[in-house]
Formats: C-alpha cells, sequence, structure tokens
C-alpha cells in the first residue's frame, strides 16, 4: 500500500484548502485513516481520522474548521480546511491504519501501518 498527499500550498489567514491521500497498491477500505501535522522541531500531532464506515475524529484545535471525508471507491481521504490559521502551518501526512480504530481511543498514540510523504501547508498572516 502506498500513501500520496497532495493539495497543499500558500494561503492567506482565513483562506481554505483541501488535502487529498489516493491509496494504491492493496486497496482495502476498510482502512481507518487519518491525518497528522509536524512542524520542524515538534512533535507529530493528529488532527483528524475517519473510520472505514465514516465516523470521525478531531483534534480540538480543528474542530469545526477542517472536515474529513473519504471516498472508497476512489480510495482517496480527503481533508477540508477551513479558516486557516499561521498556526495551522506545518507538513501534513496521512496514515493508514489496517485495523479498526474506535473512536474513543486516542488516535495520536494509535499504530499506524502506512504513512504518506507529506505535503506542506503555509498560513500567512
Amino acid at each position: 500500500v502506498q500513501l500520496q498527499a497532495s493539495g497543499g500550498g500558500l494561503v492567506q489567514a482565513g483562506g481554505s484548502l483541501r488535502l487529498s491521500c489516493a491509496r494504491s497498491g492493496r486497496t482495502v477500505s476498510t482502512y481507518s485513516m487519518a491525518w497528522f501535522r509536524q512542524a520542524p522541531g515538534k512533535e507529530r500531532e493528529f488532527v483528524a481520522g475517519i473510520t472505514w464506515s465514516g465516523g470521525m475524529k478531531y483534534a480540538d484545535s480543528v474542530k469545526g474548521r477542517f472536515t474529513i471525508s473519504r471516498d472508497n471507491a476512489k480510495n482517496t481521504v480527503y481533508l477540508q480546511m477551513n479558516s486557516l490559521k499561521p498556526e495551522d502551518t506545518n507538513v501534513y501526512y496521512c496514515a493508514a491504519r489496517r485495523t479498526r480504530a474506535l473512536l474513543t481511543t486516542d488516535w495520536g498514540t494509535l499504530e499506524y501501518d502506512y504513512w504518506g510523504q507529506g505535503t506542506q501547508v503555509t498560513v500567512s498572516s
């Protein structure tokens, strides 16, 4: 399985971007998918996750601004980011987990089987 993240770029504060994560190889729609972000010198941070059935989970810092979705027919997961802030500037990574992830667990501490290469998001003030 390979994950290809795209859609990053430079945007002004208050603007929007949509990230995509396309899965190739052994494509299984039952994977749990997640987005993380990481700034230089900082730990990787969970942003949003979606279960195989469409259940969603968000970090408090992005609730109400970001929306995760998936299109199993296209083997793609999206992250719609609205009302972007300068502190959202990071490299964003998508990740896939073969086993089920419950929404009641801390998705930031789960093991993920596959990672994408990252896409840079820069929000100017």
